[in-house]
């Protein structure tokens, strides 16, 4: 883990605000904040962890073996070895090959995906499949990781742009926010804003539950940035996203002298071009939208902070 602060941003305390750096300064988001009273819609999602207990496990779920790779689980199954009766979990292969876990290796066993799940593709037993696949996914992680490293170091022998103190039209802003802030957000806000104040190339991340404000601070840090001719840009994965942000961002700004547009698949073909023409003018202060604002033909006039919307994306 690099060197990192956190601090919980909820009510209760769950949640982190963790800085990483600053350059174009990168803040992220998740979740809905400017939607109120709405459900959050499951998605299933595989993430392998740690059987604990038998309970845990229902037959027809799918289950990775750290030595066997993926399968699924059977059952528990009395097995008498030598004169003595054992109970041994049964997880069924590809091709109908069938494994006996001792109960007492649980440990080994990964729950992959319930039995409801879109079936996965099975391993072998007594191939090297299992061997290769993990082999691979171990080269990847290096690679990452060494790029990873090699990113980091460049960030920190780079120096991102100063922004300065509060302004009064900061505080103003800010005493419009119709919504008593919690002490974590508040937290966040101050720590968003060392960041941006510092010489450090800027990567916080900001996690909490829908309701718990990130919106907000995204906002703040947003107008900031504003104050000194710098451009957002804040990127969210869905067309739905995109519109309701534009419509919470337009609201807040609404009193303020700031240039908001959208770019999706909402806007016309015609509209876009204007915003793509008037963002490299500099005369579109914040622009949200989906990935549309990465395309080639987008260019900034001086961009200075990036927002990334995380939510509905699993990592």
């Amino acid at each position: 883990r690099d060197r990192r602060q956190e601090n919980c941003l909820n009510p209760g305390g769950g949640g982190c605000s963790e800085p990483r750096s600053r350059h174009c300064t990168p803040a992220w988001v998740t979740e809905q904040d400017s939607i109120s009273k709405k459900k959050k819609k499951k998605r299933k999602t595989y993430e392998g962890k740690k059987i604990q207990e038998f309970a845990e496990l229902k037959p027809g779920d799918y289950v990775v073996h750290e030595n066997h790779g993926l399968g699924i689980y059977q059952g528990i199954e009395k097995v008498e070895v030598d004169t003595v009766t054992r109970d041994y979990m049964k997880i069924s292969y590809a091709d109908g090959g069938i494994l006996y876990i001792p109960a007492t290796q649980m440990d080994l066993i990964q729950k992959y995906a319930g039995a409801d799940a879109k079936p996965p593709k099975l391993n072998k037993l007594g191939t090297p499949q299992w061997k290769k696949t993990k082999g691979q996914v171990k080269k990847a992680v290096q690679l990452i990781a060494k790029d990873l490293v090699k990113l980091y170091a460049t960030r920190q022998q780079t120096e991102g742009y100063v922004y300065g103190p509060d302004t009064v039209w900061q505080r103003e802003f800010e005493e419009m926010f119709p919504f008593e802030e919690t002490e974590d957000q508040l937290r966040a806000i101050e720590d968003t804003k060392k960041d941006m104040e510092s010489t450090k190339i800027m990567d916080r991340l900001i996690c909490g539950d829908v309701g718990y404000g990130k919106t907000e601070i995204a906002i703040r840090a947003a107008f900031k940035a504003v104050q000194e001719g710098k451009q957002v840009v804040y990127l969210v994965p869905t067309t739905i996203l995109a519109q309701q942000h534009y419509n919470t961002f337009i609201q807040r700004f609404k009193d303020f002298p700031v240039r908001v547009d959208l770019m999706s698949r909402f806007r016309t073909q015609a509209q876009q071009k204007k915003t793509v023409e008037d963002l490299k003018k500099g005369l579109v202060d914040i622009v949200i939208g989906t990935h549309r604002v990465l395309s080639k033909d987008v260019g900034y006039k001086d961009l200075g902070l990036l927002i990334i919307d995380l939510s509905l994306i699993h990592i």
